[in-house]
């Protein structure tokens, strides 16, 4: 007999003398305990299963419950959970919601344009331009804006005219509300869209009475063109404030470059120290020159025998030292460190720093014809309008109302609880289907 074989019977010998221990204690415990009567003990079963069963949850029928009809309980389930709810929304829309009429408005911020840069354009996206895009995104910004509506609330008092008796108990606004609610009223009864491409935004205003929508409306575009010039405006005098300010830098350098000019020729007392240059370098040259003249003539003097004391010698002799003398005084009045043993001013120092003056008062011209040029172009440019809002389509008063559109909510509304009441019944076939 192999090992598991062994362990098996030693497993089955076990249970058994386990049984026959549990079966002398329950016949020992059934001696002492009085048995329960055979109709009592079916009617605890029978109350046991029935609250155990998956048909006691709610909305499900039970197992052994009588058929009914399909179709009936189909026709009863929609007519319950779409058609009903369906016709509360159509009795709020036609007997209970008050008409709404929305005044329309067109206008784009216009001024300088630049080109967009898009690549996927190609060659076509210098055709299309950015119509001061973000002038018109902070329009946009600023009609949608608590700033606006505090205004307007100061103005028109807009909670007393969203809240007027003609409007219903679901669309009217609570004037006991905060300015924050007041906001979002506003961003729901306020629409401003932006056309990024042709800078063009589209403002409705829906109000319940022709006379408020248009009124809005106007007063709408009206703070809106204020906005836009108060943006021009202080572009115009930033515009100018920093041209003015830049030619005022101009001016000071360029007249510090003269100042300093001036302190150079009195303290070295010399006009124009390049002009003084080449004219030491031009009685150089002539000196060399005259010295290469005696040289020659002293040389033939001497090539003729003649006595090295004799007068022509002697006066060729001091010439060319005189030469040499002037040639040096010259040389050093060019290149020498500092001043002459005589108080002289040096040249190499003279043309160092007179280059650096002038160098500094061309750049200073420069830059004050630079910005002078600039300051005129900044006046003749803030004499005209930049930026400026350009109205083409103007609010006028609506004649009928166009808000609430009643059959598309109401189609709406009955999509949606078709789509609710399908999804339900899904799940609870679902849970039907598992049940035990």
């Amino acid at each position: 007999m192999s090992v598991d074989e062994v362990k098996q019977s030693e497993r089955v010998r076990g249970i058994i003398e386990f049984a026959q221990r549990s079966l002398t204690e329950a016949r020992r415990g059934a001696q002492t305990i009085e048995p329960i009567p055979a109709q009592r003990g079916r009617a605890l079963a029978q109350g046991l299963r029935r609250r155990l069963a998956w048909t006691g949850l709610p909305g499900l029928r039970p197992a052994d419950a009588e058929p009914v009809s399909y179709a009936r309980l189909l026709v009863m389930r929609f007519s319950m959970f779409v058609l009903l709810p369906t016709a509360l929304v159509g009795l709020y829309l036609f007997v209970f919601a008050s008409n709404q009429y929305i005044a329309e408005a067109r206008f784009a911020v216009r001024g300088n344009v630049e080109p967009m840069e898009d690549v996927s354009l190609g060659e076509f996206s210098s055709m299309i331009h950015k119509h001061n895009s973000q002038d018109g995104y902070i329009v946009r910004d600023f009609i949608l804006s608590r700033t606006l509506v505090e205004e307007m609330e100061k103005k028109r008092s807009i909670s007393q005219l969203f809240s007027r008796p003609e409007a219903d108990f679901w669309a009217r606004f609570d004037p006991s509300e905060p300015v924050e609610e007041l906001t979002k009223y506003w961003r729901r009864h306020v629409q401003a869209n932006l056309d990024a491409i042709s800078g063009v935004t589209n403002l409705a205003v829906r109000a319940f009475t022709p006379q408020d929508a248009l009124m809005l409306t106007q007063d709408i575009v009206t703070r809106a063109e204020t906005l836009i010039n108060e943006i021009n405006k202080q572009a115009k005098a930033d515009m100018l404030a920093q041209a003015q300010a830049d030619a005022d830098t101009a001016q000071a350098r360029l007249r510090n470059a003269y100042l300093n000019l001036q302190k150079f020729r009195n303290r070295w007392g010399i006009i124009d120290p390049i002009k003084s240059a080449e004219g030491t370098v031009t009685t150089l040259l002539s000196l060399r020159k005259d010295k290469i003249k005696a040289e020659n003539d002293l040389q033939v003097l001497r090539a003729s025998n003649l006595d090295e004391k004799s007068r022509s010698i002697q006066v060729l002799v001091a010439s060319i030292s005189a030469i040499d003398s002037q040639v040096k005084a010259l040389q050093d009045q060019l290149t020498r460190e500092g001043i002459n043993g005589d108080g002289s001013p040096t040249m190499a120092n003279a043309l160092l720093e007179y280059e650096e003056l002038t160098v500094e008062r061309i750049i200073a011209e420069k830059l004050n014809a630079s910005a002078m040029n600039l300051l005129d172009r900044a006046r003749v440019s803030a004499s005209k309008q930049q930026i400026f809002l350009a109205i083409f389509v103007p609010p006028v008063l609506p004649i009928d109302s166009l808000y609430p559109m009643r059959w598309h909510a109401l189609f709406v509304a009955f999509f949606c609880f078709v789509v609710l009441w399908s999804s339900i019944s899904l799940v609870t076939a679902g849970v039907k289907d598992q049940r035990i």
